[in-house]
């Protein structure tokens, strides 16, 4: 009864793991200032149960859309679940939006609450909540006067029956970042974002004695795809980061069993294991065959990855160095691809079967194909209902046999494995007539660790041309004087 669940509906698993993971550590999360907390599956759902019913008493019509402002923390997921046990819809806002956005997003949806967390750019983002929008504060929230999660908690009886929603109900709005106007809103259900959360957890084989950190935005459908859902399909336990500054000692309390992360991270805890080895003297101990295992499990285990034993990238191409680098430190860097459209649930590589430079092959209930213009076209179960008051933008990405138009292009390979080549829309034409697809360049000079990021443009000039940003160890360097700027050119021109 404690193994994984096969149905893709959040609700009802929460329940059972509520009844047979009862004792068992569900959520871990440092409080700033205070002693780290705990909570049991049954004492979770007890404060969901218990926040559900003040939902409820609050006399909001059937399917509200409410809002939850925070970053990461236990009390993200619970409000989650609370929301949708009171029969609403969760809006979540990703936490360092500029207020104008916050202002956008919130009259968009028609949210009628919102919840505010954790947040460290609340300053920029306060003038953006109406201030005759009802409010609650969870714990470690910057904002006063609202009724808090805990005053909540202590004072109102927990619902007592356990209720459940379709499957097609829609769940959440998940508001895309947009470059101008109002960001989209991606609509999806139960289904789509649980079925997702079980395929996840079939493909890597997850079970409830598995680990995971929780610091990816949980309003971004990547970190809520395999954190949140995959949590629900299985039961496993998750920790929450407290700070940038404490990363590496959250990572190492938690001896996360499944690590997913993005390019820049990957590149940073590179950098930070340089800071204290020269990369020159590790390469070397690294040919040493007899001292190659020992020195890779130190280093694993200072950087709090030594129990690992699935590792992801995803959200952007990741230097082939980078990915050789971590695996003759014996740790496999995994690809995975897809977008807030499908709920992230599109490809992922396979243990043995990875690539380097590949996204891996499509999951088994997903389809993929490449269109006449190089297109990559997906299928999934975990597609979007569609863009939120926006008919006519979900028309335009759909195809007519239920195929998602990604905006990427893209090749495969005779294994069916998937490369990413760039974006539809960022090919451009230099002034001579040249086409260029910056992708490829950008991840070349990302694999020069004196980097850290990289954008490609040009269009209508003569040459492309390339934006970076030093390495935070170079910018040190080159503060202290230890490295002269006009040794950086040459070097930076080889790649």
């Amino acid at each position: 009864m404690a193994q994984r669940i096969d149905s893709p509906l959040a609700l009802e698993n929460a329940y059972h793991w509520e009844k047979h993971l009862a004792s068992k550590t569900y959520l871990t999360q440092p409080m700033t200032g205070a002693p780290t907390r705990e909570w049991s599956w049954a004492q979770a759902m007890d404060e969901v149960r218990r926040m559900a019913a003040y939902l409820k008493s609050l006399g909001l019509p059937p399917r509200s859309h409410i809002a939850l402002m925070a970053k990461n923390q236990a009390h993200w997921i619970m409000t989650d679940l609370a929301i949708w046990m009171a029969g609403h819809v969760s809006i979540p806002l990703y936490p360092n939006l500029t207020s104008d956005t916050v202002g956008q997003i919130l009259d968009h949806s028609g949210a009628k609450v919102i919840l505010i967390g954790k947040l460290d750019a609340w300053d920029m983002m306060k003038d953006g909540v109406p201030a005759s929008l009802q409010r609650i504060a969870l714990p470690m929230s910057p904002i006063s006067g609202a009724p808090t999660w805990d005053a909540i908690i202590a004072s109102t009886q927990p619902l007592r029956d356990s209720p459940v929603r379709e499957a097609d109900d829609l769940a959440t709005i998940i508001y895309t970042s947009g470059s101008t106007g109002t960001p989209k809103g991606v609509m999806h259900s139960f289904h789509t974002m649980g079925v997702s959360g079980v395929g996840i957890c079939k493909h890597l084989d997850v079970t409830h004695d598995d680990r995971m950190l929780s610091y990816l935005p949980l309003a971004h459908a990547f970190e809520r795809f395999v954190v949140e859902m995959g949590s629900m399909a299985s039961g496993f336990h998750i920790y929450f980061a407290e700070s940038l500054d404490t990363f590496v000692q959250d990572l190492q309390r938690a001896r996360p069993t499944l690590f997913i992360s993005v390019p820049r991270l990957w590149l940073k805890f590179q950098l930070g294991v340089f800071a204290k080895m020269p990369p020159e003297k590790l390469d070397r101990l690294l040919k040493i065959p007899v001292v190659k295992g020992i020195v890779g499990k130190k280093v694993l285990k200072g950087l709090g990855l030594d129990s690992v034993r699935f590792a992801g990238s995803g959200s952007a191409p990741i230097p082939a160095d980078v990915i050789g680098w971590y695996r003759r430190l014996g740790l496999e860097l995994l690809e995975g691809y897809g977008m807030t459209e499908n709920f992230s649930y599109s490809h992922a590589s396979e243990p043995g079967e990875a690539r380097v430079g590949y996204v891996g092959t499509a999951y088994p209930d997903c389809e993929c194909r490449i269109s006449p213009a190089g297109e990559i076209e997906v299928k999934s179960p975990g597609t979007m209902l569609g863009y939120y008051k926006a008919p006519e933008l979900t028309a335009e990405v759909m195809t007519e046999d239920g195929f998602l138009k990604t905006g990427d292009r893209g090749e495969m390979d005779e294994k069916g494995r998937l490369k990413i080549t760039g974006r539809v829309k960022e090919l451009f034409k230099t002034s001579k007539g040249k086409y260029v697809a910056p992708a490829p360049i950008e991840n070349k000079l990302l694999s020069n660790t004196k980097l850290e990021q990289a954008c490609v443009t040009g269009s209508g000039q003569p040459q492309p041309h390339a934006i970076v940003v030093l390495s935070e160890q170079l910018r040190a360097d080159l503060a202290k004087g230890t490295v002269k700027r006009e040794t950086l050119t040459p070097d930076l021109e080889s790649c």
